[in-house]
Order: C-alpha cells, then sequence, then structure tokens
C-alpha cells in the first residue's frame, strides 16, 4: 500500500508557477511509474504528466507540453511538477497516482484506470 500526499498548490495570476511536489509511503517508490492528473469542476479526470520508474522518459497531456515538467527523485520518494506560464484554464485539483504494474520499465500510461493508488489532491488557481 502506498500512501501518496501532495502540496504546493495555491492562487497564482496567469503567466506564473507553480511547483507540486507529491511524497510517497509505504512502498517502494521506484518500482512505480508516476503520473499526475487534474480535474477541474464538471469535467473529467484529465492526464497532466508521467513519469517512468526511474525519472528516464516523460511524457505529457498536450495542452501541458513545454509549460509543465515532471521529475522524480527516488532518494526521496516525491515527484514533483513544474507549471509555468500558467493559465486560468490549469485551474483545478491536482492529483498524484502511482501505477505498481507499468508494461515496461519505460511506461508511464496517461490512464487513470491504470493507476492503483492516489493522493488526496491539491487546488491550483490561475486568476486572470
Amino acid at each position: 500500500q502506498v500512501h501518496l500526499v501532495e502540496s504546493g498548490g495555491g492562487l497564482v495570476q496567469a503567466g506564473g508557477s507553480l511547483r507540486l511536489s507529491c511524497a510517497a509511503s509505504g512502498g517502494t517508490f521506484s518500482n512505480y511509474a508516476m503520473g499526475w492528473f487534474r480535474q477541474a469542476p464538471g469535467k473529467e479526470r484529465e492526464f497532466v504528466a508521467g513519469v517512468s520508474r526511474g525519472g528516464s522518459r516523460t511524457y505529457y497531456g498536450d495542452s501541458m507540453k513545454g509549460r509543465f515538467t515532471i521529475s522524480r527523485d527516488n532518494a526521496k520518494n516525491t515527484v514533483y511538477l513544474q507549471m509555468n506560464s500558467l493559465k486560468p484554464d490549469d485551474t483545478a485539483v491536482y492529483f498524484c497516482a502511482a501505477d505498481r504494474d507499468p508494461p515496461t520499465y519505460l511506461s508511464a500510461t496517461n490512464y487513470a484506470e491504470d493507476y492503483d493508488y492516489w493522493g488526496q489532491g491539491t487546488q491550483v488557481t490561475v486568476s486572470s
């Protein structure tokens, strides 16, 4: 069982930046592919970014490419999401998730149903 706790959300003006963190406990962190998802009111959960077990391969949702960067520190059991050039449309609750059985060492799926453990979420609000 993996316990995930997100932090770093808040209120920021459009064009600003935030760095989210997700601390994991209760498992062998390097065994899990990690992902970030977000959900805005009235919308479905959306894939933001994923990172492979070792951190060498990253994946992004189309609207995040070039603005967001996912990374992980396996020594600290933490995954990060650096968000730059934020837009009001980025306003959502951001969740981190762990996939205990990625297909390959380099995989990080963009399907929420493939992830086994979820954090409680952190609110990100971008004002115009």
